[in-house]
């Protein structure tokens, strides 16, 4: 009876294994064949581009497609400007959140919770509707086709200040307890204390923000108007534009110049990301 008990599950471990590993390999497909795709339609000619039923590999790789891509706009320049632009509202956006959060878990005020239902609350208010007020704003403050226009306006993460919060609220009380014994104020318990234990869901918060402000294609569209300003969604919309003169295989080879910064951040991060994940599952 053991015997066929243990059979039984073996074979149920093994079958509920398959499946899925079976599962895993159909996603992985679904969603790495259009990278697939577009990695191979940029290394095309045109004539094969055009050939129906498509051919999922060139005869001849031809990696001038990303030297014309890269020509028909000065992606130099827009690189530089979506780093610019995405490090510094990063690190802007940490540091508010991570005070945010702090103050909110372990600074007693009045009205605390209101406050803190207030912030919530701005969640459920639609960016697009603050588009007009802040192109006023910066208008008048002369930030137009300025780093600081594109950057400013999005510094504040509602979202993260909350993560981080729920995040110092599971510390141990103990762990606040004894900073405050060895002398420690607010500010070097959050340095010391708090943030160490919240690496993993910084790294998380982080790739998540610099892919946001990456990709981000709106508001910097609508707050530069000058060329050298533009970050690289922007250049990829100029590309596409030029879509019929320069050929479908170069703008697949401008979407890799996009897309190729977010996946080296991505295996960088990844360890950061997969532990915030895991963080957030044992905690909640």
């Amino acid at each position: 009876m053991s015997r066929g008990i243990i059979g039984r599950k073996n074979a149920n471990w093994f079958i509920g294994r398959t499946v899925t590993h079976l599962i895993l390999i159909v996603a992985t497909l679904v969603i790495g064949l259009p990278f697939f795709w577009m990695l191979t339609t940029a290394l095309k000619s045109p004539v094969e581009v055009a050939i129906f039923p498509p051919i999922w590999w060139p005869e001849t790789i031809r990696w001038d497609n990303f030297v014309t891509a890269w020509k028909t706009a000065p992606f130099g320049r827009f690189y530089i400007n979506s780093i610019i632009t995405a490090v510094s509202g990063v690190i802007l956006e940490v540091s508010i959140a991570a005070l945010s959060a702090y103050a909110f878990a372990r600074i007693k005020f009045k009205y605390r919770n209101f406050f803190f239902m207030v912030m919530l609350a701005a969640m459920m208010i639609p960016g697009q509707i603050a588009l007009i007020p802040n192109y006023v704003i910066l208008s008048k403050l002369k930030w137009i086709n300025t780093y600081q226009g594109i950057v400013i306006p999005h510094v504040s993460s509602v979202f993260g200040a909350f993560l981080l919060r729920q995040y110092f609220l599971s510390v141990p009380e103990s762990l606040y307890d004894a900073a405050e014994i060895d002398g420690l104020g607010h500010t070097k318990t959050m340095f010391y204390v708090a943030l160490p234990l919240a690496r993993p869901v910084l790294g998380t918060l982080v790739l998540y923000l610099f892919i946001s402000k990456w990709n981000s294609y709106l508001w910097p569209l609508i707050v530069t108007t000058k060329q050298h300003m533009r970050t690289l969604p922007v250049g990829l919309a100029m590309v596409r534009s030029a879509e019929y003169s320069i050929g479908p295989e170069h703008l697949m080879a401008a979407s890799i110049f996009v897309l190729v910064p977010v996946l080296i951040v991505y295996f960088i991060a990844q360890k950061q990301l997969i532990e915030g994940i895991a963080a957030g599952a044992v905690k909640g």
